[in-house]
């Protein structure tokens, strides 16, 4: 089993400018309290997290409104060619690469330290999200904060997303995942209208496969 959530805790990274993690202590009991009780209060958009529809399409939907299936079955984890600030490519896929999958879950090593926001992240070119919707992908997770460059303000891969009606998955844990099939287990929270959520992502090997 791998676990792709990074830790949650104060030091975790946020996009600049959102909300980042902080916990308030209402009861201890330490302090002669009955019960420890606290209260989170930090951005939807934390760690690794799933994208609601109305995050970059004003009439799309939350993210407590998503279809399941788009976050739990088989799932195939790629390792791709990428430079840090550039978005990768059809190009960039192993030369062998074969899909297995309706969900894909791409690792370019260029957001190593969830703890640490580097804005020269890679991203994937809008053109293979739409060569990978047409032959069935139904959901893309990405080892970044987000499937587009830091700088996109047109959200050229979101869109893209949008119009081969995929799920986004985003700062996945997966530089230590070897290639292969999986099962995908990455259920947002049901924040009903909310433009995203975190989750806790997880993969395990499938049913009849060796443990990788």
């Amino acid at each position: 089993m791998y676990d792709l959530s990074p830790p949650i805790t104060e030091h975790l990274a946020v996009w600049p400018g959102d909300t980042p993690m902080s916990r308030e202590h209402l009861l201890k009991i330490d302090s002669g309290d009955t019960v420890n009780l606290s209260t989170l209060r930090a951005t939807v958009h934390l760690g690794s997290h799933a994208d609601g529809i109305n995050h970059y399409s004003q009439d799309g939907e939350g993210v407590g409104e998503q279809p399941l299936e788009h976050y739990i079955g088989p799932c195939q984890v790629v390792h791709v060619t990428a430079t840090r600030g550039e978005r990768y490519g059809i190009e960039s896929l192993p030369a062998d690469f074969e899909m297995l999958a309706p969900r894909l879950l791409l690792c370019s090593g260029t957001y190593p330290d969830p703890n640490a926001f580097n804005e020269d992240f890679a991203a994937p070119d809008p053109a293979l999200i739409d060569h990978l919707a047409q032959r069935g992908m139904i959901t893309i997770g990405v080892d970044a904060p987000s499937v587009d460059l830091c700088q996109c303000k047109e959200l050229l891969s979101h869109n893209a997303c949008l119009r081969g009606n995929v799920r986004i998955l985003e700062t996945l844990q997966l530089q230590k995942v070897p290639a292969g099939c999986y099962e995908l287990i990455a259920l947002p929270l049901k924040l009903m209208g909310f433009d995203g959520s975190p989750v806790r992502a997880i993969l395990r090997s499938l049913p009849g496969e060796p443990d990788q």
